[in-house]
């Protein structure tokens, strides 16, 4: 029997717990270039190839010297100078210092930098500032400060951006072996959705969810697949939940209410499914379906116990987003080998003040824009974006996060720090 409606928190904890299950199993691995490797998630240890960084280096320009005798406010020869990329420059000799720039190599005998802003240069030597002082390591890093050849960087598990791809080729990694991405079935369903490509009639809509949904997918680490639109009818549901069968998670938009062609449920019952919750107090939302298939045959997905997950999403756009960013991703984060898969909030500023006007035990998640550029080291100052329902995709359009109004909240006044949800 289906299950009763959970709170936000309960379906979250739910879902948080299948998550985790499912990052403990490995996934396929497959070797791509490195600059093709953004999005996907590192499937083994990254290591380092030599000691990093591999030589003792300047982060100012200054003087490389020795801390004591510069901090004696006594003049010190300088005796010579070293550019990054220089080969290192002979040993420091008693009484002198080295004219360095950020990133050279430090000369043997030298402990510390003296930044240039802080020294004056008379006729070939330089001083130390009096009012200054230099302590040994002061502007440098040694040798293997950061890690020793063989040191493991980064654990099997990392999701791959900008940073990663950054340390992964000072290492000398053209490529890395990654997860392969989870193959994600997206099936849409109505009896008003006709294709982008086709002016609708009376009473039609275009899909704007199979799009939408498939580019979620990919910002989520998997590989969508959309299937042809089902018909609200039992036999054309059935016939596309049958092609679903080799998805790693399945993804059904539109059908999971409570009206009399919402069928989508019923057809999930007829191939044994296992229902987790069948509704959650949110909005927008609510009617959102979670659970398990069996498999039967010889394709296992990669969860590999003998189960694929779906979600059924409500079919309104903005509805069928928050669901599958607040619930769908996790799961899909976990299958494509994320090892701490979980929702992406952030906090912020309310601009403007405001009114509750949902029903109690509702969390709400309303479309919202967001100035990550606010001034004066303040947080973020986030706006809802005024819509009309969850079906409004010019509003969805025009903002970048959901703002969260917590079920206890009666009014949030401005200046208030709330809750985000990234988009």
């Amino acid at each position: 029997m289906p299950s009763p409606l959970l709170s936000f928190d309960e379906a979250s904890g739910l879902v948080a717990q299948c998550a985790s299950r499912l990052a403990g199993h490995t996934p396929a691995s497959e070797r791509v270039a490195l600059v093709h490797a953004a999005g996907r998630v590192l499937a083994y240890p990254l290591l380092a190839d030599s000691p990093q960084p591999p030589f003792a280096r300047s982060t100012r320009d200054g003087f490389a010297c020795r801390a004591d005798e510069a901090s004696a406010h006594e003049f010190l020869t300088i005796a010579g100078s070293v550019r990054a990329g220089d080969v290192p420059p002979p040993p420091l000799a008693a009484g002198s210092a080295c004219e360095i720039m950020t990133g050279a190599p430090i000369p043997d005998g030298a402990d510390a930098v003296a930044m240039v802003e802080h020294v004056e240069v008379v006729d070939g030597r330089v001083r130390l500032l009096p009012q200054r002082k230099l302590v040994r390591g002061e502007n440098l890093v040694a040798s293997g400060a950061q890690a020793h050849e063989g040191d493991e960087l980064l654990p099997g598990g990392t999701p791959i951006s900008a940073p990663q791809i950054s340390l992964a080729a000072s290492c000398g990694y053209g490529f890395l072996e990654v997860f392969v991405r989870p193959r994600v079935a997206i099936l849409t369903t109505g009896d008003e959705l006709v294709s982008i490509d086709v002016v609708p009639g009376p009473g039609k809509i275009r899909n704007s969810n199979a799009p939408m949904l498939a580019a979620l997918v990919t910002a989520a680490g998997g590989d969508p697949w959309i299937l042809p639109t089902a018909a609200d009818n039992a036999a054309s549901l059935d016939r596309a939940l049958a092609l679903a069968v080799d998805a790693d998670l399945l993804i059904i938009s539109g059908g999971v209410s409570a009206g009399r062609f919402d069928l989508v449920e019923p057809a999930l019952a007829r191939l044994d499914a296992q229902f987790h919750f069948t509704g959650v107090h949110i909005q927008p939302g609510k009617p959102l379906v979670f659970g398990e298939l069996p498999i039967r045959g010889k394709n296992l997905p990669q969860n590999q116990n003998g189960a694929k997950h779906f979600f059924g999403l409500p079919g309104n756009p903005i509805s069928s987003a928050v669901t599958f960013l607040l619930f769908a991703a996790p799961v899909l984060a976990a299958l494509a080998g994320d090892r701490s898969p979980s929702p992406r909030f952030a906090l912020a500023q309310l601009a403007e003040d405001m009114s509750r006007s949902a029903k109690p035990r509702l969390t709400r998640f309303l479309p919202a824009r967001c100035d990550f550029g606010s001034a004066d080291n303040r947080l973020p100052r986030v706006t809802q974006i005024p819509m009309q329902g969850s079906g409004d995709v010019a509003a969805f359009a025009r903002s970048n996060c959901f703002l969260v109004i917590p079920d206890h909240d009666a009014n949030l006044e401005k200046g208030a720090i709330v809750r985000i949800l990234l988009a």
